[in-house]
């Protein structure tokens, strides 16, 4: 698919997704836009849930250059992409689509996005990434975006959880050599585990639910990361990080700073400059809802 010739006015940006309401894109996507001096427009674009195909289309052809796409379409995404990053290949899913006279490109910026907050978070702990043993708590686009990120850390161990271990174990064969690291877990069955980083990567964070995990677990861990984000303070801006705070978690986080992060590598692939982060992040966990 190529677009049309450009039409007058700013570039066209936009996130997809289902619900959309609550993104944070275009006001992160205005403050990299003025900090670069780059001439674009960023919105929200939302799709039925089996709408995602006729509506990035339809984007496209109206003079789109490019979406960010977040759930549920990162791996309807993957199979539109004419064309991907290694990193959205490893994934099988996709978050960025850039739209050029070559066709469709798909990448996957969740990961860098992830791994870069984590750094952030685990230095100003006084601790680092390596060697540690990880616990991810779901099997869908979003896990399948961080998990090659999260092997190149070098962790002692990973073990995904889901309900349903046939699709977990369905993703760790996708990693073949490398999946020494990797195991699989029924989310009803921690009970005696313990993990130095917990990572909620279901979609219960953006729905507003809960998941429960054992108290032992969380209180042993060093750092609590749900990849969703709310309103509240980040501590506990969501319910499985207010669940994760009672049950005695040293050091909770919301994704926020993973959104801010993945959105600056889409940026750089979009328009070839890399914006500052720390300030925007900044700007952002102050900024009343409405603003945002």
């Amino acid at each position: 698919m190529k677009p049309p010739a450009k039409p007058s006015g700013p570039d066209r940006y936009g996130v997809i997704g289902q619900p959309i309401a609550h993104s944070k894109s275009p006001w992160i996507h205005s403050q990299f836009a003025a900090q670069t001096g780059q001439d674009m427009v960023y919105e929200r674009v939302p799709s039925p849930h089996d709408g995602f195909v006729a509506t990035v289309t339809r984007f496209a052809r109206d003079g789109g250059f490019g979406l960010n796409v977040t759930l549920p379409f990162k791996l309807e995404a993957f199979a539109f992409a004419s064309r991907h990053s290694e990193r959205a290949a490893q994934a099988g899913a996709v978050n960025t689509l850039r739209f050029d006279q070559e066709g469709v490109y798909g990448d996957n910026t969740d990961g860098v996005g992830l791994i870069r907050d984590l750094h952030r978070l685990a230095q100003g702990e006084g601790f680092g990434l390596e060697g540690l043993a990880i616990l991810v708590i779901g099997a869908g686009g979003a896990t399948q975006g961080i998990l090659a990120p999260l092997l190149e850390t070098r962790p002692e161990r990973i073990v995904i959880a889901n309900r349903d271990t046939a699709k977990a174990d369905s993703l760790v064969a996708r990693f073949g050599g490398r999946a020494q690291h990797l195991s699989v877990a029924r989310l009803d069955g921690l009970t005696s585990e313990r993990f130095d980083l917990v990572l909620q990567a279901t979609a219960a964070g953006v729905l507003g639910e809960t998941l429960e995990l054992p108290t032992a677990l969380i209180g042993a861990s060093r750092l609590v990361y749900d990849l969703a984000y709310g309103d509240g303070p980040v501590h506990a801006s969501t319910p499985f990080l207010q669940r994760a705070c009672e049950q005695g978690a040293r050091l909770t986080s919301d994704g926020l700073g993973m959104l801010v992060e993945q959105a600056a590598e889409s940026f750089l692939l979009w328009r070839g400059v890399r914006p500052e982060t720390a300030s925007v992040l900044g700007r952002l966990r102050e900024l009343p809802r409405d603003r945002q």
